[in-house]
């Protein structure tokens, strides 16, 4: 019996080497089916503006492309573990191992080191890449695939309170006083909430105080009679603090920003339990890769020749898929205050962690 956790140099390499293979493979697989499944549902509204054409599509591919492999990279960990196990247990090579005296955690500990390469890989990927990706395309979205202006602080779908009123954006560039909000709509509310007017322009400045609307179209819900004005401001009370605060992207923001935004809302007594459990979620997320090879692991052990080889991989990917399942909903609860924004983060983690360990040791050791 071996006490080392990794078995020899000469296996590691081979079993890591095998690992990394199929992961490549099945997340191109998968990026580029999705990514032409994408393209199908939106291309006609990408070459809807005069103007657009290839170069915006490829665009729109440059974009997207980084936030389905964010996504799916820890798919692919399951799906190449599930693969690569099933391999090895039809050709007798994890009996081989066993009979060379080495454990099931042995056995799994290549792949292992490997996701754990890959989850710190993710971590970075999402951080210096995704997040960019995600303004970026949040925001051309918003101005129906026209021309945006180039700012770093292009955030999408801001929506305000002004009391009762609502003052909502497609698209919001600058800060401070700068602050610029393009696809602009004002819902003035009367007693219980009922919209009285409606008003509608292509931008809106600060006006020191209020907002001033360009080209403003009133809409008068009593009336049903539209009004083409010249200019009016409205949203006295929101100040650029409060718009910056309120327009907040935590997608498009990287871990430390995300970090200072969260001390940012908490001095000024804001709440801040969704943006948390999207912060611990910066780094349990990219850990679901490294947990993948201990849930597909069913896969592994158990006698090819037994004819129960395809049930354990349907175990093992069920388990996979049980994972994100139960890691979503934590995190959607943890948005609304029902958890903890730790517990929401973290406890699939540990808990599936428990249940591959469980059943690992249960099934073979």
């Amino acid at each position: 019996m071996q006490f080392e956790f990794f078995p020899s140099r000469t296996l590691t390499l081979y079993l890591a080497k095998l690992f990394v293979v199929r992961i490549v493979a099945v997340l191109i697989m998968l990026v580029l089916v999705l990514m032409a499944l994408d393209l199908l549902g939106n291309s006609g509204d990408i070459l809807q503006p005069e103007g657009n054409g290839q170069a915006e599509i490829l665009k729109y591919v440059g974009l997207r492309i980084p936030q389905l492999i964010a996504r799916f990279l820890p798919y692919s960990v399951l799906l190449a573990t599930l693969i690569t196990l099933v391999a090895l247990n039809q050709h007798s090579e994890v009996v081989a191992m066993k009979a060379a005296g080495m454990s099931a955690h042995q056995v799994l500990s290549p792949l292992l080191l490997t996701a754990a390469v890959i989850a710190m890989i993710s971590f970075a990927f999402s951080e210096r890449i995704v997040t960019r990706s995600n303004s970026t395309l949040k925001a051309w979205s918003a101005a129906e695939y026209g021309a945006i202006p180039e700012d770093s602080g292009v955030r999408a779908n801001v929506f305000l309170t002004d009391g009762q009123n609502i003052l909502s954006a497609s698209s919001l560039t600058g800060s401070g006083e700068t602050i610029k909000l393009v696809n602009v709509t004002w819902d003035a509310r009367g007693p219980g909430s009922i919209v009285t007017e409606q008003i509608r322009a292509t931008s809106a400045t600060y006006a020191a105080p209020g907002w001033q609307l360009e080209d403003p179209r009133r809409f008068d819900v009593g009336s049903a009679e539209i009004q083409e004005l010249e200019t009016i401001i409205v949203g006295q009370d929101l100040s650029p603090e409060q718009i910056d605060l309120q327009s907040i992207d935590t997608d498009g923001q990287s871990f430390w920003e995300l970090t200072k935004t969260i001390d940012s809302l908490n001095a000024v007594g804001r709440r801040t339990s969704e943006m948390r459990a999207k912060w611990w979620h910066r780094i349990s997320g990219p850990l679901a890769a490294f947990l993948m090879p201990l849930l597909g692991s069913i896969a592994a052990f158990g006698l090819a020749r037994s004819g129960q080889l395809f049930v354990r991989a349907i175990i093992g990917m069920a388990l996979g898929f049980a994972y994100f399942i139960v890691d979503n909903a934590a995190l959607a609860m943890g948005s609304f205050g029902g958890y903890p924004p730790f517990l929401a983060a973290w406890a699939p983690f540990f808990l599936f962690f428990l249940v591959g360990e469980t059943v690992l040791i249960r099934t073979e050791e």
